[in-house]
């Protein structure tokens, strides 16, 4: 097996491991052990990828990015419509309400340690990631000619960013009994369809 393919699978077994963690016990109760045990891999080996659980941790974020991404850019480059590729990034927004996601445990969790300088750099970054996805999925619309041109891409691309923020946030306090859930697709939609289609 290629060097390569086997660092792959190594950190998809880590990513698999900890996700499966997470979902069952948390952030804060999966210790290194658990992941060690889950994976069948040593400490050495762990930190042959990481510097720390909480950096394994991101992982699970960024991968939910990486995969929204992939399939935003798939289904733009099959159909040359909006509503397609705006699915692909509309139909997953459920999981942004849901408390047990492990993506929303460990952005919850990442936060409450932001005071630490690597923590906080790996929130930046991933902070700056989803901005910049979103913008590329917005000047992406536009190059095609289904999102107008007079949509500010660095505005529009933070505001959803700060939106998907606040509604995991909100997921941990509570998600009943209030008006802004199903909501959020739609603005997106109402938002970056061209004036000629509306």
């Amino acid at each position: 097996m290629k060097r390569e393919q086997k660092r792959e699978q190594t950190k998809r077994l880590l990513l698999d491991a900890v996700k499966e963690l997470i979902y069952e016990k948390g952030c804060t109760n999966t210790t290194l052990h658990d992941i060690m045990e889950r994976s069948g891999l040593s400490k050495g080996a762990i930190f042959h990828y990481v510097k720390s659980k909480d950096e394994l941790f991101s992982w699970v974020l960024k991968e939910r990015l990486d995969k929204i991404n992939e399939r935003f850019f798939h289904q733009a480059s099959q159909k040359a419509s909006f509503e397609e590729p705006l699915y692909e990034i509309t139909s997953r927004l459920s999981d942004l309400e849901n408390p047990q996601d492990p993506g929303n445990q460990v952005l919850m969790y990442l936060l409450g340690k932001s005071d630490q300088p690597d923590i906080k750099k790996i929130l930046q970054q991933y902070y700056e990631q989803a901005i910049h996805m979103s913008k590329s999925w917005i000047i992406a619309g536009q190059e095609a000619g289904v999102i107008s041109q007079s949509i500010d891409a660095d505005k529009t691309a933070e505001l959803f960013t700060l939106i998907s923020f606040g509604l995991r946030m909100r997921s941990v306090i509570d998600s009943n009994g209030y008006f802004f859930n199903q909501d959020f697709a739609e603005l997106m939609s109402e938002r970056l369809q061209s004036k000629a289609e509306r």
